[in-house]
């Protein structure tokens, strides 16, 4: 049976996204050489809100860093090492094939508590893990990786919803379920075009496997919906991450001009959307004070749950050197109306 036509986005000119203040990550600890740990955030790919901090996952380096929102001061916790003992992973080392590259994050309920759920991008054989941390937050939180590549297996074996490449972006909680969000900026590749596409997976089944991979098998894909995301001067919107929100899910995406899945392109600008119950999704381009387009590329977001109007986004300006940022963006319109 072939596919349903995308869902289609459109601009709603109603709506606006503006960002008010950005402050570059900078773990207020400093470098640690002996943790191969640099001095500022990398990469920043996902952002959620745990407790009364900020937790951002980083797709080239093996840390969670922990933002407070009040002062903006940033915490290091370290994940388990990598290739050759080291948690910094690029091309100017050469060992970019190597990173995690965790690019969505959720936080789920717990034995002991709410636990971060982190999810490799999928979009090679090294990326298909998932961190699981519970304890957070607090001083001996409990790290676990996860090999997840039969779940994997089964995203990219739904062509529906993963398309040419997978690279999942984000996730969110919606009820019983774990809906992720595919990111369509790959290569054409065996007859099928790149998609931006979600699907859920049973949130009960999913933590189970998670829990004893051995014992229990990986829920299906179900529900798989495609996107059409509109466009920000010439250049098709990407999923980039997603949040849950008072009429559904915002979620983040970004105009990049990606040769693939895997390698970095130039970003024309990014938008936040939403995506309800009440028709199609209707997203607004993000701009600066001044009105011009922000140029930065959006990878998380996080709603400030005292001010439905306010978010936190971080932006990855894909340069191993630069710190990522921390943006608040404030929501004019009708968000989370018809």
């Amino acid at each position: 049976m072939p596919a349903a036509p995308p869902v289609v986005a459109h601009a709603d000119p109603r709506l606006t996204a503006c960002v008010v203040a950005c402050r570059p990550l900078i773990y207020a600890s400093g470098a640690d050489t002996a943790l191969d740990r640099p001095a500022h955030v990398r990469a920043a790919s996902s952002i959620v809100r745990l407790g009364g901090v900020l937790a951002a996952i980083q797709d080239d380096a093996n840390f969670i860093a922990l933002i407070d929102p009040a002062t903006w001061a940033v915490e290091p916790l370290s994940l388990p090492a990598g290739y050759g003992g080291k948690r910094q992973f690029d091309d100017t080392r050469g060992t970019k094939r190597f990173k995690l590259d965790l690019e969505a994050c959720v936080v789920t309920p717990g034995p002991e508590g709410p636990r971060l759920v982190a999810f490799g991008s999928g979009s090679t054989p090294a990326r298909e893990r998932v961190i699981v941390v519970e304890g957070l937050p607090g001083d001996a939180p409990a790290i676990r990786v996860v090999d997840a590549t039969v779940l994997y297996e089964h995203l990219r074996a739904a062509t529906d919803f993963s398309g040419s490449e997978l690279n999942i972006e984000g996730a969110a909680v919606v009820g019983p379920a774990l809906r992720l969000f595919q990111r369509g900026n790959g290569a054409p590749s065996g007859g099928l075009s790149p998609v931006d596409a979600t699907c859920d997976l049973d949130l009960a089944a999913l933590l189970a496997f998670l829990d004893e991979p051995v014992r229990f098998q990986p829920p299906p894909p179900t529900r798989i919906v495609r996107y059409s995301l509109g466009a920000v001067a010439g250049c098709r919107l990407t999923f980039t991450d997603a949040a849950p929100c008072p009429a559904g899910l915002l979620y983040s995406a970004a105009a990049e001009d990606s040769p693939d899945a895997v390698r970095d392109g130039p970003v024309a600008g990014s938008a936040i959307g939403l995506i309800g119950d009440d028709g199609p999704p209707r997203y607004a381009v993000i701009t600066t004070a001044s009105r011009a387009l922000f140029d930065g590329k959006v990878e998380g977001l996080a709603l400030d749950p005292a001010d439905p109007a306010r978010l936190f986004l971080v932006v990855d300006r894909d340069d191993a050197a630069t710190p990522s940022e921390l943006c608040e963006v404030a929501l004019g319109g009708p968000w989370f109306m018809g």
